[in-house]
């Protein structure tokens, strides 16, 4: 879902290097590393009744996605994950979406950073949902993405890191700009690969079916909903899946911290229904982020 009010400009707190600062101070140099070299990571992560789901998780793949890109930081896990709630708190919020980004700083200019200092920022602001709910009741459109996602051997592709989003803002770009919602991206190979933001899930005969996650993020809500489906005896097969494939498949969901659990209705020429167990798995996982499912 589109936010409206520009997120330089707001009253707030975010956690800055240990420690909180108004939201409008909380600023970095223009010959920061990773403005030019993309030297960055970050997590996505939302909050129920004032819980952070699954915080653990998100706050030790931040610091293993630093580590991808060869930087680590100097702040534990059990340090983020104080951090991140501190921010919930200190800016009054409940229900809400948190930003931890780390990345290099400016002490070094150039393809090199061997002697920039690693930084930690976390945000967080009221975000409802990421399609509109309407429109996600039914289905959301998918275009069929221009880029590809890279090869294991080419990018850092197991590392939550800012520069492999390069090309889901110009995937998801395209497809809006031809009136769809999002798009599906396929991998160097030509295999389905995910959306420009979330994993992909499809049903057929009661079975769920999911991309090897060989290129792109396995994610953790992408986990949470393979071991939701377990739990109801549903079978979960992941695998390489080709596109032509997609005509045999019933139904589509994506899953992702933002995203949640979000009907897909078509994919370029593929259509699906939004059937039972996509809402079976919406519900679980809806019950559990708000702590009506004990899991």
């Amino acid at each position: 879902m589109a936010e409206t009010r520009s997120f330089d400009d707001r009253d707030g707190w975010i956690w800055f290097d240990g420690k909180l600062v108004p939201w409008r101070e909380a600023n970095v140099h223009i010959l920061t590393h990773a403005m030019h070299y993309a030297s960055s990571v970050f997590e996505g992560q939302r909050a129920y009744g004032g819980v952070i789901f699954k915080l653990r998780e998100h706050s030790e793949r931040l610091r293993k996605s630093a580590s991808i890109l060869g930087f680590d930081l100097p702040w534990s896990v059990e340090e983020i994950d104080n951090a991140c709630n501190e921010v919930l708190k200190a800016n009054g919020l409940s229900d809400a979406y948190l930003r931890p980004v780390a990345w290099r700083g400016s002490e070094q200019m150039g393809v090199s950073a061997q002697a920039t200092k690693p930084h930690l920022a976390i945000a967080a602001w009221e975000w409802g949902k990421y399609f509109d709910p309407v429109l996600a009741e039914k289905g959301i459109r998918l275009d069929i993405a221009p880029w590809r996602r890279p090869a294991p051997y080419t990018a850092p592709v197991h590392a939550k890191a800012a520069g492999l989003y390069m090309i889901c803002t110009m995937s998801k770009h395209h497809a809006e700009n031809r009136g769809y919602n999002d798009a599906l991206m396929f991998d160097w190979r030509g295999q389905v690969a995910e959306a420009t933001g979330a994993n992909a899930f499809f049903v057929k005969q009661g079975k769920l079916y999911t991309p090897t996650p060989d290129c792109f993020l396995n994610g953790i809500t992408r986990q949470t909903v393979m071991d939701l489906a377990r739990r109801r005896g549903v079978e979960v097969i992941e695998k390489a899946i080709w596109p032509d494939e997609l005509e045999s498949f019933e139904q589509f969901f994506l899953t992702g911290s933002a995203a949640e659990v979000t009907f897909v209705q078509s994919a370029g020429p593929w259509n699906f229904e939004v059937g039972d167990l996509s809402r079976q798995l919406r519900q679980d996982y809806d019950d559990l982020v708000n702590r009506r499912l004990n899991f």
